[in-house]
């Protein structure tokens, strides 16, 4: 593993925020499994690396690969109300969603059937009127964080759909303790090339600044391999 001096491919170190410069160095691992202590991971090489004042932002999806929260897409089973359902989901270019029979499963799995059939009944409700998401937002953030399989994962993942980790918080706090007594910040992230979203943060500042120091979507979860980003303001 290795924190990279260069950025991804179409990226840049650099970044101003508000009249702030920020450095922001990818941080290249293995290919991470089921079971994988990820955080150690991390840990074994942010150690050398960072300074007081650092903010280190994770890959949700790789968090969630460690603790076993994936599974291969054409083995989901799914039921009746998985497969009638997605039938109503919208696909965007945000990916498939809970457009599929399986992403559906999963999301039932997670939340509950009834919680899944009242946003789908809502939604339906006041789709006529021009409002939309609403079956997202109701369903809530677990569901919302489902992926289906994309392309741009590293394989054998890009055929996997994957589930929100459980407890980012946990996570991101402990890498925190594991780098002390060096004080960095630590910001679990969903990023893509459309947008950024912020996971077991509740501190609006923090989220704010993650947002922007990702916006770009720095990180490399292809042949990159880069799911974590060193980020520090530049002297």
């Amino acid at each position: 593993m290795t924190v990279l001096k260069q950025p991804n491919p179409g990226k840049q170190i650099e970044i101003n925020i508000n009249g702030v410069m920020y450095e922001r160095f990818p941080v290249q691992t293995p290919l991470i499994h089921k079971g994988d202590d990820f955080n150690q991971i991390l840990k074994a090489e942010l150690q050398e690396h960072v300074k007081d004042g650092d903010i280190i932002l994770v890959a949700e999806s790789v968090i969630a690969i460690s603790q076993g929260r994936v599974f291969k897409f054409d083995e989901i089973k799914y039921g009746f109300w998985a497969k009638t359902l997605s039938r109503f989901v919208t696909r965007t270019p945000h990916g498939i969603g809970l457009g599929t029979p399986q992403t559906m499963q999963l999301a039932i799995n997670e939340v509950g059937a009834t919680r899944i059939l009242f946003s789908a009944i809502v939604s339906a409700m006041l789709k006529p009127f021009g409002i939309k998401g609403v079956f997202y937002i109701l369903a809530g953030e677990k569901a919302r964080s489902i992926d289906g399989p994309t392309e741009n994962t590293i394989p054998p993942f890009n055929t996997y759909a994957s589930l929100m980790p459980k407890n980012p918080e946990k996570f991101a706090k402990r890498l925190q303790e594991d780098l002390l007594p060096t004080k960095v910040k630590v910001i679990v992230i969903d990023a893509n090339d459309l947008g950024v979203n912020i996971m077991g943060e509740k501190d609006k500042n923090w989220i704010k600044l993650a947002k922007y120091l990702a916006s770009d979507n720095p990180l490399g979860q292809s042949s990159e391999s880069t799911p974590a980003l060193l980020c520090r303001k530049k002297d």
